[in-house]
């Protein structure tokens, strides 16, 4: 960190809006918290109104602790209001999106385009027998077809499952057979750091357990051959282009699902997470408007999360498209085929919002400032971060070297439950702090609570908990409504709580802590420690393993591994590798353990349960605290002393 960031932290300077971007700024005084106070439910009315509706809604809210209801007996379509009613006011030429592959083509879509590729689309999901409430599962890379296909699912009233194309055959055949899709969207491959990511080969192999799938949709990205099974799989480029592009929409209802997406859970089977309709777009739009100050005639938006995670669906998609928004898709690596690809495509499209997640910050940080030096950053007018806490240092170094010290710094808290941003700077109007997300946004109510559910008071920390119902809540677990009572709301008495310690300075500040339950979030991914030892014991020579998440400078956190090996197996450094590999096959290259320590013990107490604090306390070199629980008080001492020593690091 050079001496001026240094400084600037030092002195613990605050950050105003910039005189300049205040004068157009849709929002510049805190008069919207007033008003959203006054009457929230009715706040959240007005706000559903900016969407169009072909029936409006009896009942604001329908709230029944812990299941909610909004804009009761409203009617409307996802999809119509991201797409038709833009064409119908007369801006189908207006760019919806630019596509930049990571080989260096490109293509624009404009509304107009983008509606008739969405109606076709869908009248080939129609053609494959998938109907209203029928899931359909997703599989891509970051292509122009991958929102399509979302877009044409919502048109037809079809709930998608999107499945991040880093993810493995178990973990996409998981989410098959837990949706129960009917079809599945793929393509041969993706491209990532210049290679082919084999999508249809992966997806074969889940095929093999998915009985629900009748049809495959496989879309020609990379020209890799791939197999096709007759009757089954067909080329995206003989059913769609054929297709009509008439689509009537299907008209939903307010709490109709919208989609269905997956998270981590702390059993270690992923969770379908659920969104409807009316709700979310009221939030995802109302956000993305004002968190990110919207001039859908003059702004170029660039959010770089692939829709396989939240981010992509809100604020690549659903949001953008809502607002009538030009953005940017890129479908490659920040670093490819140089580290500034991401500078150059800023400057290529002249970008005015870019949002991205600090672990990319961080990793900017370390390339160095010359790589955004040799490009012409003067388009942005807004940065922003998502996905985990941003450390103030790369807070400033973000405001100073990409902003340039014009733009404002939107630092966003939110989740895939929350299903849109809850806590955020109003760019125009809040004094930021570099590395506090600062104050709920208008309409949404959070406290901060101890250990038995009461107000923490301020300054103080402890667990981040939303006090009431807000639209783009999630509506349960797909399948599970008990699991999802006691997930989100058994901690503390009518209060939603997903696992996120924050504290509040004296000024009334968030700031975000981290998770502080068995989910690790490395590079913003939530990630459960019970999945990952469960593919580290699934390895024959493994035993027992238990997982912990410890600081990184980069990724935020980083999984830490202890592995007891079975009687025989040999301890060592190719071994550790393999083990590595063995969790990145199963689950993803993003679970991949960062450290693996091979251990004759681990710490339990007297009725067998891990001790996982006193591991993130090895794993952090902190001071072990209470061990009188242990039933062997002196392993976790020769695993720290070991641990140490040791250190296996992955460099990949």
């Amino acid at each position: 960190m050079s001496d001026t960031l240094a400084a600037l932290l030092q002195e613990g300077r605050t950050f105003p809006p910039p005189e300049a971007f205040r004068k157009n700024a849709l929002i510049t005084d805190a008069a919207i918290y007033d008003e959203a106070e006054a009457d929230w439910q009715g706040f959240w009315a007005r706000q559903a109104l900016a969407l169009s509706w072909s029936e409006e809604w009896h009942t604001i809210l329908d709230w029944e602790l812990p299941f909610a209801k909004w804009f009761v007996g409203g009617k409307l379509n996802a999809a119509y209001n991201c797409l038709d009613r833009h064409v119908a006011a007369g801006h189908g030429d207006q760019v919806a999106f630019y596509w930049e592959g990571e080989p260096g083509d490109s293509r624009e879509l404009t509304y107009a385009q983008l509606l008739d590729e969405v109606s076709r689309t869908a009248n080939t999901l129609k053609s494959l027998g998938v109907t209203k409430g029928d899931r359909v599962a997703i599989y891509l890379g970051m292509v122009p077809e991958l929102a399509i296909s979302m877009l044409a699912c919502a048109r037809i009233g079809a709930p998608h499952s999107v499945v991040f194309g880093g993810f493995t055959a178990q973990s996409l055949k998981d989410r098959i057979n837990d949706a129960e899709a009917r079809v599945l969207v793929t393509a041969d491959g993706a491209f990532r750091r210049g290679s082919v990511v084999a999508l249809k080969e992966i997806a074969d192999d889940a095929l093999a357990g998915t009985p629900s799938i009748e049809h495959v949709v496989v879309l020609r990205r990379t020209g890799n051959d791939v197999e096709m099974q007759a009757g089954r799989d067909q080329w995206w480029h003989d059913l769609v282009p054929q297709q009509s592009a008439d689509c009537p929409c299907e008209e939903m209802d307010a709490e109709d699902l919208l989609y269905i997406l997956y998270t981590s859970g702390t059993t270690g089977k992923p969770k379908g997470i659920m969104h409807t309709t009316g709700g979310y777009m009221t939030q995802v739009a109302y956000t993305h408007k004002y968190v990110f100050d919207l001039h859908p005639d003059d702004d170029i938006f660039w959010c770089t999360a692939d829709c396989g995670w939240v981010t992509g669906h809100s604020y690549v998609v659903y949001g953008p498209l809502a607002n009538r928004t030009t953005s940017v898709i890129y479908e490659g690596t920040p670093d490819y085929p140089d580290k500034d690809r991401f500078w150059s495509l800023v400057e290529k499209y002249r970008i005015t919002t870019f949002y991205t997640a600090p672990t990319a910050i961080r990793t900017f940080m370390k390339w160095g400032d010359d790589l955004p030096a040799k490009h012409d950053l003067s388009s942005l007018r807004l940065i922003g971060t998502v996905g985990e806490p941003i450390n103030p240092e790369a807070w400033v170094w973000y405001y100073k070297v990409i902003g340039g010290e014009r733009c404002p710094v939107v630092d966003t808290w939110w989740q895939t439950e929350t299903g849109a941003i809850m806590i955020s700077p109003l760019p125009g109007a809040t004094i930021c702090k570099p590395g506090s997300a600062t104050f709920p946004l208008p309409g949404i109510e959070a406290d901060i609570v101890d250990d038995a559910g009461n107000s923490v008071p301020i300054p103080g920390g402890g667990y981040l908990t939303l006090t009431r119902p807000w639209p783009s809540m999630l509506r349960g677990i797909w399948g599970d409504p008990e699991r999802y009572r006691k997930t989100y709301w058994a901690r503390f008495d009518g209060k939603y709580f997903a696992g996120d310690g924050a504290k509040r300075d004296e000024e009334g500040y968030y700031w975000l802590l981290g998770r502080v339950d068995d989910i690790m979030l490395v590079s913003g991914h939530n990630i459960s420690t019970t999945e990952v030892e469960s593919a580290l014991v699934d390895h024959p020579n493994v035993a027992e393993a238990a997982v912990v998440g410890r600081v990184d400078d980069t990724t935020g956190q980083a999984i830490a591994a202890f592995v007891i090996l079975r009687g025989g197996v040999e301890a060592n450094d190719a071994l550790a590798a393999e083990l590595r590999a063995h969790v990145a096959q199963l689950i993803g290259p993003i679970a991949r353990p960062k450290t693996i320590l091979f251990t004759d013990e681990l710490p339990k107490t007297r009725s067998g349960k891990i001790m996982r604090r006193l591991l993130r306390n090895v794993a952090e070199d902190e001071a072990l605290g209470d061990t009188t629980t242990l039933a062997d008080p002196s392993v976790v001492d020769g695993i720290k002393s070991r641990y140490l020593s040791a250190q296996p690091t992955d460099d990949e």
